[in-house]
């Protein structure tokens, strides 16, 4: 059966979705707001606050937190994201009480201590110097730059160091209350859990939390045909590709997931096949698409030598456009069978379920059973998969960025060019 959203009287969101048989829990307070919310001058603040909650929330410190949790056999856990922030505990069955107190705790009452937030700027600081020395971590974020300039989607989640520094506590605690209003919150639980007992849970948890003036509802980010071309030494030259897409809520939805699948989703991929297997480009090469409510990209990442960066990327492009004009039955019935896959193994487990439900509810105000996704998987045609290829091929709009040695800096112009070829 499919789970339920329940709505309490301040807004909050609710979902029981219980699994016979497991052992186990997943409880989830998903806020459906993160850093694209931001403006320039708080870029950062959404995922500085998720480490500050962790410092000390309700009458409990740091170390206390996760000893509680870890004690009775659990794990917590926090993500931000650009258009939700997610606070999660695994447990033990009957652990469903100890999760709810510990995360509202967090959502609701943490400590934001001066102290605190000083080490914890300093700690966020080195976050971002490790990713600056992870090229394929910095190779991601100068694309992300390049297609979403001057917006909070091509803005670091991480932030910088220099707008990080003016938040005091008393800002990020504001920050927290518009971040984490009670309308833009979903208690999601998945595994051994019972609904009437999650309920009870919940309205003593949040349902006496006044209904706020929560964080505005971030615009679509307009793609841009930006590029970034960044000389460093390596022994590899690292590619970020990208094509407009669309969002999660977008019809062709399903559609763009198989394109992405049968170009570079996996060994049998065209990419995999005939970048790495047929002429030996490169050792990592795939395609992913990021879909947020609104809008998105295609994209492709490869790392190669760098005197074979223009050469994949021509090979990108010519898959893609292959592709989108031509696509075989089996190799169509494989990717569905992929996907599909995918969808019923996380389906099993319980984390992957309540936070899958809370995305659901933010993005569509509703839930979908397995076999509605299921059966609209199936009902993509190699004409949908051609239709979808047209709308982000049309534009001729192409974003990127390479991290490499000199002779590799060319190669997003390479695979622009050889798009317009065909």
């Amino acid at each position: 059966m499919t789970p339920r959203i329940h709505t309490l009287a301040n807004g909050v969101r609710v979902i029981c979705d219980p699994m016979p048989g497991l052992e186990t829990l997943a409880l989830s307070v998903v806020a459906g707001r993160g850093a694209a919310s931001e403006d320039l001058h708080r870029s950062g603040w959404s995922h500085l606050l998720e480490h500050m909650v962790f410092k000390g929330a309700g009458s409990r410190t740091a170390r206390e937190i996760v000893e509680v949790v870890e004690s009775a056999g659990g794990q917590v856990n926090a993500a931000t994201g650009y258009e939700r922030t997610s606070f999660q505990i695994r447990a033990l069955k009957g652990g469903a009480a100890l999760g709810m107190e510990i995360l509202s705790d967090l959502v609701l009452r943490p400590t934001l201590d001066a102290g605190d937030l000083a080490k914890e700027k300093s700690v966020v600081a080195q976050e971002i110097a490790e990713a600056a020395d992870t090229p394929d971590d910095l190779v991601f974020e100068l694309a992300q730059q390049a297609a979403w300039p001057d917006q909070p989607h091509g803005r670091p989640i991480l932030g910088t160091p220099k707008s990080l520094k003016p938040a005091d506590v008393a800002a990020i605690d504001g920050w927290r209350a518009a971040l984490y209003a009670p309308d833009r919150l979903v208690v999601s639980a998945a595994g051994a859990v019972d609904e009437d007992e999650l309920l009870r849970l919940a309205e003593a948890a949040f349902g006496s939390q006044p209904a706020g003036q929560g964080a505005p509802t971030p615009a679509a980010p307009v793609f841009t045909p930006g590029r970034a071309a960044k000389l460093r030494r390596l022994e590899q030259a690292h590619l970020v590709l990208l094509l407009p897409a669309f969002g999660a809520r977008d019809d062709d939805y399903f559609a763009l997931r198989l394109f992405v699948e049968m170009l570079g989703g996996g060994m049998s991929s065209r990419l995999f096949q005939e970048a790495r297997e047929n002429r030996g480009l490169a050792y990592a090469i795939d395609a992913w698409s990021d879909t947020y409510a609104d809008a998105g990209v295609l994209g492709v990442y490869a790392g190669c030598a760098a005197k074979d960066a223009g050469p994949l990327a021509e090979v990108a492009a010519r898959e893609t456009v292959s592709l989108a004009s031509s696509v075989g039955d089996a190799e169509l019935a494989r990717a569905k069978a992929q996907l599909k896959a995918h969808l019923f193994m996380a389906r099993e487990q319980p984390l992957s379920r309540a936070e899958t439900s809370a995305g659901q509810a933010l993005l569509f105000q509703k839930l979908f059973a397995a076999g509605e996704i299921a059966e609209a998987i199936d009902a993509v045609t190699a004409a949908d998969i051609a239709r979808v290829g047209a709308r982000f091929l049309d534009p001729g709009l192409v974003a990127g960025a390479v991290l490499g040695s000199k002779a590799s800096l060319g190669a997003v112009e390479v695979f622009a060019e050889a798009l317009k070829a065909g």
